[in-house]
């Protein structure tokens, strides 16, 4: 007969998975990372290369051809990264005999895209009315909102990186 500390431990570990979305893969996290730093440095280039330091006294957006090779390369960097989480998740979900479908992930999905999908429609209403600088700001901020909110479904470490991403956006509406 198991001791009752086993007993619950296995209990908690069984309820655990079935509430929290634990195939999240850290790797995937990082390389969305190094995509979007790989994206921001194209777009620098594209935008103010060689023009100015820094984008300083400059109007960003100076074409409509521009604007649609930015949104090109906004679209592969998302495709690069959701499908890498896709992949780098599934495969850490085999590896652990999880299933990756599960009620908890579609929650976890759920919590996490309302607000990056809402911050991407607002996005485009910023390029609608030209406010370029307050892009990056927006999108820091609701996919922090989407990380603090899809936290409840996983692991608590990604509370903090939502905290992060939410200030870092804050701090730079005001830089912007």
């Amino acid at each position: 007969m198991k001791k009752p500390e086993q007993e619950l431990a296995e209990i908690k570990s069984m309820m655990e998975r079935s509430t929290r979305f634990l195939s999240l893969s850290g790797l995937a996290g990082i390389l969305a990372g190094i995509y979007a730093f790989v994206g921001a440095g194209i777009a620098w280039y594209w935008i103010y290369f060689p023009n100015t330091d820094y984008g300083k006294d400059s109007s960003p957006i100076k074409s409509d051809a521009l604007q649609v090779n930015l949104l090109a390369v906004a679209l592969v960097i998302l495709v690069l990264a959701i499908g890498t989480a896709y992949l780098l998740s599934q495969q850490k979900s085999q590896r652990n005999s999880h299933q990756f479908w599960s009620p908890a992930s579609k929650r976890f999905l759920f919590a996490l895209f309302i607000p990056v999908i809402s911050g991407g429609l607002f996005s485009f209403a910023l390029i609608h009315e030209s406010a370029y600088n307050l892009i990056a700001p927006a999108t820091l901020v609701f996919y922090g909102l989407g990380l603090i909110n899809a936290s409840h479904f996983t692991l608590g470490e990604i509370k903090n990186l939502g905290i992060g991403q939410l200030l870092l956006g804050l701090i730079a509406a005001f830089f912007s």
